[in-house]
């Protein structure tokens, strides 16, 4: 007798056994055969622990919480009786089967693969240092990460280093070398975190499977490299955008993470106050002429960027951008990305760009003179652009420029407006508490504008939810620089940024301190967040 054969032979009592009982005592049924809803039911912790998502997802099953004695397993095929006898050998418990639609099923089983943490910390915890050192081999396509089944040790680690990052919403994951370890850390809402301490003997093994997600020479480690990998957790795209440096103790890595299932911000989500919001969305319907969006790396830019031109009609102006990385994709806009080895750059793409009969162009960064002379031209000559530069704040831009090398008339004929940015860290709201301010915290209030409202300071405690820090996400501030006749003589006279910024005050522009500080009186931040901006240049 054949295997197939034996185990068809073992099923038939259980089967037969089933067939007898009566209908209505059978707890493989739903007595009215409807499909179970699954928006409101939360997936069992002990299925998804248990079940790998490679068998949830091609057999089409999860369990579900909340039901005493047999375990509720939501199925699109309920007279699947071996899949069923897999789920109780791998449950150790009965199950009750009840039909579900595939799609909605679908969705919920990403959705509870997708809420595992700490999986990453229980894995170095436990981790074998002889069995991990094995050979990386490369995987084709996307990486799903919530599929960790069947791989080698190094493989499933970085995997899980990856979902970790994704799970606390990190922008940057950090593998930095020591001479006995190779520590991991995750840059959370902007601040740097150790997360985890791995081996010095994995060191080599985890890095050479980042270089083969990223498709870099694995071979070279005395130069530095540059790559990009897609990965994927369930029905979420991830970026990955990899950097490599050689150190004494070996190669340091970062990786950029970018989900591109996060939804893009609208201008009235990113934190402006009303009158800075109002200006700033008059300036972006002007017919010509440069905006800027000044601040440090990963100060939020390029979010307001998308959020500036998903408030336009795309429908009725043509817009092109020239990015370095496309971060994320606009819809009814044409995104082109920069290569410069390929010889593609702003500058170069720029003027391709101009013969695409184009309304408003956005570019990623103004880096060179030439880039900077072509940007200038594009505002003179009828179109709308935008563009980033580097700048401590919004007057800076204006004498960036004149350091690149634009006569001072361009400057003053095309720039109108610029908006200065910085991101503070938000109170966490499950750990929010108010607090009493001393005196020299109300001191640093009374010069700024009365709004009539008494300041509410807070401060979180510390809590699960925001890792004991009393910040979870991130708000903007910002400073808006109108271009008016005023600031325009002072750029013809090449006036310092110092004289810029005054008269730019005189004029009703809030500082990035000051924005900051309201803030901290209505308790969307606190006042050492602002000290810490402002220690980085903000005046």
């Amino acid at each position: 007798m054949n295997r197939s054969a034996m185990a068809l032979q073992l099923s038939e009592p259980e089967d037969a056994l089933a067939l007898a009982r009566p209908a209505a005592a059978r707890s493989d049924q739903v007595p009215d055969g409807r499909c179970v809803d699954l928006q409101g039911r939360e997936p069992s912790a002990a299925f998804v622990k248990r079940v790998p998502i490679r068998f949830s997802r091609q057999k089409g099953v999860l369990g579900l919480a909340g039901e005493d004695g047999a375990m509720c397993v939501a199925m699109a095929d309920v007279d699947d009786r071996l899949t069923q006898d897999v789920l109780r050998r791998w449950l150790g418990c009965a199950i009750r089967p009840m039909p579900a639609d595939r799609e909605q099923l679908s969705a919920a089983i990403n959705r509870a693969y997708g809420q595992q943490t700490g999986a990453a910390r229980e894995y170095i915890e436990n981790l074998d240092r002889d069995g991990v050192i094995e050979q990386v081999r490369r995987l084709e396509g996307r990486e799903d990460l919530l599929n960790l089944a069947d791989r080698a040790p190094v493989i499933r680690l970085v995997s899980l280093l990856l979902f970790e990052a994704v799970q606390q919403q990190a922008s940057d994951i950090h593998l930095h070398p020591y001479e006995d370890r190779l520590v991991v850390r995750m840059r959370i809402d902007g601040e740097l975190f150790d997360m985890f301490s791995l081996p010095g003997g994995v060191q080599e093994e985890v890095v050479s499977r980042v270089k083969v997600m990223a498709r870099m020479n694995i071979a070279e480690k005395r130069l530095p490299q540059d790559g990009r990998a897609t990965a994927q957790v369930g029905e979420r795209a991830i970026d990955l955008r990899v950097s490599t440096v050689p150190t004494s103790h070996g190669e340091r890595v970062v990786i950029r993470v970018l989900d591109k299932s996060v939804r893009l911000y609208t201008l009235g989500e990113l934190g402006m106050d009303p009158r800075t919001l109002r200006r700033f969305a008059d300036l972006i319907e002007v017919e010509h002429g440069l905006i800027l969006v000044t601040g440090p790396t990963g100060s939020g830019k390029t979010t307001t960027l998308y959020a500036a031109l998903c408030q336009i009609d795309s429908k009725q102006q043509n817009i092109l951008t020239l990015e370095d990385p496309i971060e994320y994709q606009l819809d009814g806009i044409s995104q082109i990305q920069i290569s410069e080895k390929r010889g593609m750059t702003f500058a170069s793409g720029l003027r391709s760009v101009l013969r695409q009969d184009p309304d408003i162009i956005m570019i990623g960064e103004i880096r060179d003179h030439e880039t900077a002379v072509m940007a200038i031209q594009s505002a003179l000559t009828g179109h709308l652009v935008f563009s980033t530069l580097h700048t401590n704040d919004a007057a800076s831009a204006v004498t960036r420029l004149l350091d690149l090398g634009i006569e001072p008339y361009l400057v003053g004929s095309s720039l109108v407006g610029v908006l200065a940015q910085r991101l503070v860290r938000r109170v966490c709201s499950q750990c929010a508490q108010a607090y009493e301010p001393v005196e020299s915290d109300l001191e640093l209030l009374r010069h700024l504008p009365d709004t009539g409202e008494r300041p509410r300071f807070r401060k979180g405690a510390g809590c699960p939810s925001c890792r004991g820090t009393g910040y979870h996400g991130r708000a903007g501030c910002f400073e808006l620089l109108m271009v008016d006749e005023e600031i325009r003589r002072l750029v013809s006279a090449r006036a310092t940024s110092a004289q810029i910024g005054e008269a730019a005050r005189r004029g009703g522009m809030r500082s990035l301190c000051e924005d900051g500080m309201m803030k901290a009186a209505a308790g969307i931040t606190t006042l050492e967040e602002v000290a810490r901006i402002s220690m980085r240049g903000v005046i």
